[in-house]
């Protein structure tokens, strides 16, 4: 394939078709299932896929009809994604994470008259909700599901709807897809919500096209393309592993291998030994915390290498590097970088960081071990990807990259990143408020996207993000203050795990802490204390360890940016508590809400 085969794809699901007719009964999709990886071939795929969408034409859903999908990362997902397509439907990915309520407020927004749901544990959540939502008809169940009494909702089993003529459905696809062009709707992909409550996003098939083919002009371009294989471990309800995780290795005609979770990510990288991956900053964040951990276990020598390793891609990523170094970076490439690299599977050409800023220090940790760590940036309103890191280009770990091919930026007056091109959403799911807000019909920049992100051009033109437009603290001098950068930073000492900062119309930074609980286990055993997470932080000599490390930061910051004041979370920040997005971008408003009190008592002290 080349890169000229991109152009020109009228809708996703005739790329998909297109990769597939030429890859045949090659492996596409892989699960593990009783210990052993197992692949589905692109030909069973398209196969369960043209069947499907005819199976789901059958049960009377009209061109249009959106249908839910709540699954886990596994084959089924991608296949029941194209035959929504396939079958002229539009797909409305959801978080497994979500709640009655959560399920209840996308299936009545969305108006959904089926819903694709993959076991019997995740439907507990979503049958209430489904059963309330006045449009939902049908459900479909991957694994068998506890049918409950007869009512509104008709029951149907993954495997009968899987079944069929292959063929006849194959043709009556084909003729189907002849009608459906760039400008069609896919999937009403809801935002994870960090600031209230979550907005259907309208994304078209060019959107996806044109984020799928600028990526692939990057990793071509950059890195090579070959036989490539990725590690699906992202929801897939959310937009970036949608795109970058699903539909750009369709796209280049790679393997998808499907990951078992987070407890066995580790394991499954070493096995599935993946080219690329797409994560989002903070599973890097705990890689480099546990990789360091274990190097400082292995005595003085490997301690000496980690330290010139990180010396000299400081030196590098500042643009200072020396001709002196090429003899110790030749050492390192035969004893350090190896073993790290080893742990990745040992053919990782690119991990791709997105969905949240990146902390330069950990982009560079990664680069001294000899790992290539491209940081994109987007938002669900953009396909999601604007632009990434390029390597030709040079890699700048406080730089998001140039924008991608197909896609203008420009920056506003106050500093605002706009984004113009096939890549931007058609707007907000009946929500023409909010979306006359985010692309404006008239004035100066009337049809450019409105990212919420303030930022810059640097001279090679690649972006340089300084903080969210919403996220912005004032002071109360007026003083513009970077919440993100300070909690970068934070998050970076080994003593905390999670930060937050406030100060918006206040006179001082003040902080809320969640302490690292390995390091806190440590300290405990240290001094001879049991370890009791709440009751720790109620000890003079457990807060001033944590205060030592807020000061560490502090040493770092300007007057204005300086954490005076720090309080304890109860708990950790998380998906179960609503206080951190599926994607791991913690909920301001949720947390404020929560902590209120709290924050405001260290104004008092």
């Amino acid at each position: 394939m080349q890169l000229s085969d991109f152009a020109g794809f009228p809708n996703l699901v005739a790329m998909f078709l297109n990769r597939a007719d030429y890859r045949g009964d090659s492996p596409f999709l892989w699960a593990k299932k009783q210990g052993t990886w197992q692949p589905i071939s692109w030909a069973e795929a398209t196969r369960q896929v043209c069947v499907l969408a005819e199976s789901l034409r059958k049960l009377g859903l009209n061109p249009g009809d959106r249908v839910a999908l709540v699954s886990e990362n596994r084959p089924e997902w991608c296949i029941a994604d194209h035959a929504i397509m396939a079958a002229g439907l539009v797909t409305v990915p959801t978080y497994i994470t979500n709640t009655e309520r959560d399920h209840l407020h996308i299936l009545e927004n969305s108006g959904a008259r089926a819903v694709i749901v993959s076991t019997a544990k995740l439907s507990q959540s979503l049958l209430p909700a489904a059963l309330a939502a006045p449009g939902v008809e049908h459900v479909i169940g991957m694994e068998p599901l506890r049918q409950m009494q007869a009512g509104k909702l008709s029951f149907h089993d993954w495997q009968s709807m899987t079944t069929g003529d292959g063929a006849a459905a194959r043709r009556a696809v084909d003729a189907r897809l002849s009608a459906m062009g760039r400008k069609d709707l896919a999937c009403i992909i809801y935002t994870s919500g960090t600031g209230g409550s979550p907005r259907g996003v309208r994304l078209h098939h060019g959107s996806i096209l044109c984020n799928v083919e600028g990526a692939a002009h990057i990793l071509a371009e950059d890195l090579g393309w070959g036989e490539e294989v990725f590690l699906s471990f992202l929801p897939l309800s959310h937009a970036y592993e949608h795109t970058g995780g699903q539909y750009l290795p369709i796209g280049m005609g790679a393997q998808i291998y499907y990951s078992e979770g987070l407890e066995k990510l580790a394991s499954n990288i070493e096995e599935v030994r993946p080219t690329m991956m797409v994560v989002v900053p903070r599973l890097f964040e705990v890689l480099r915390t546990r990789i360091m951990k274990q190097v400082e276990k292995q005595g003085k020598l490997a301690n000496y290498l980690m330290d010139r390793a990180l010396t000299i891609g400081g030196r590098k990523a500042a643009g200072k590097g020396r001709i002196t170094d090429l003899p110790m970076n030749l050492i390192l490439e035969r004893t350090l970088r190896p073993k790290i690299r080893a742990r990745f599977g040992g053919r990782m050409k690119a991990m791709v960081s997105g969905g949240a800023p990146l902390n330069p220090d950990v982009g560079v940790f990664f680069d001294a071990m000899g790992l290539t760590m491209l940081q994109g940036y987007g938002q669900t309103e953009s396909g999601p990807v604007i632009s990434c890191n390029r390597p030709r280009v040079g890699i700048g770990m406080n730089t998001v990259g140039p924008p991608m091919k197909g896609v203008e930026v420009k920056i506003a007056e106050d500093g605002e990143i706009l984004v113009r091109g096939e890549l931007v959403m058609h707007g907000y799911w009946q929500n023409e408020a909010e979306t006359a807000r985010a692309i404006p019909k008239d004035g100066p920049n009337a049809g450019w996207l409105h990212t919420g992100d303030i930022g810059h051009l640097d001279k090679k033109g690649r972006i340089v993000i300084t903080d969210r437009k919403k996220d912005m603290i004032v002071n109360d001098k007026g003083d513009n203050v970077s919440p993100q950068k300070i909690e970068g930073m934070l998050t970076l000492q080994p003593e905390i795990a999670q930060a937050m900062v406030s100060g918006d119309k206040r006179p001082y930074i003040v902080g809320l802490i969640v302490p690292d609980p390995e390091w806190a286990l440590a300290w405990a055993r240290a001094q001879g204390e049991t370890f009791d997470f709440k009751a720790l932080q109620d000890l003079p000599a457990f807060r001033n360890a944590i205060r030592a490390a807020v000061d560490r930061v502090n040493k770092d910051l300007s007057v204005i940016e300086k954490v005076r004041q720090f309080a304890f979370a109860d708990e950790a920040f998380s998906i179960d508590n609503e206080e951190m997005t599926p994607s791991m971008k913690i909920r301001r408003h949720k947390i404020r809400e929560r902590y209120s009190a709290r924050v405001d008592a260290l104004y008092k002290a």
